[in-house]
């Protein structure tokens, strides 16, 4: 079986994208191929890796990467995170199909460290579930 190349674009390359690149390289198996990247990478989050690291995700081996890294690759799917990112988004090679999944930015959520860490797990519970309903949609079907 082959698998299916995604590209997950945000601005920052730090948080929403980092997340959905993680979710579904966890829970699409061997189904996809799997690629994050943004206009201004600016490192991973710490919180990102906090609760990616709390459902039992590690990121490790992921780290911020320029939307320019990819231009001259195919995908079967870009997934855009955000409306900055949506405007600014350039064509890749291939016939990609583009979707958009507008997720707010945790990071523009201002206050305790405690309000700030929930923000970014209801960004990665929102992502969660959108995976879920993307490899379900997208993947392979699963004998039953």
């Amino acid at each position: 079986m082959e698998k299916k190349s995604v590209l997950f674009i945000c601005t920052g390359n730090s948080v929403r994208s980092q997340m959905a690149e993680a979710l579904l390289r966890h829970f699409g198996g061997d189904q996809f191929e799997v690629f994050s990247a943004g206009f201004t990478p600016a490192g991973i989050h710490r919180f990102t890796k906090q609760v990616l690291s709390e459902i039992g995700i590690r990121v490790d081996d992921q780290f911020s990467k320029h939307v320019d890294t990819y231009l001259d690759r195919s995908f079967d799917y870009v997934i855009v995170l955000c409306e900055v990112a949506a405007l600014s988004c350039p064509p890749f090679a291939g016939n990609a199909e583009r979707i958009n999944w507008f997720i707010d930015d945790p990071i523009r959520v201002f206050g305790s460290e405690e309000r700030r860490l929930m923000a970014f797990k209801i960004t990665r519970n929102i992502l969660k579930e959108r995976i879920m309903k993307f490899i379900k949609e997208k993947g392979a079907p699963q004998p039953d």
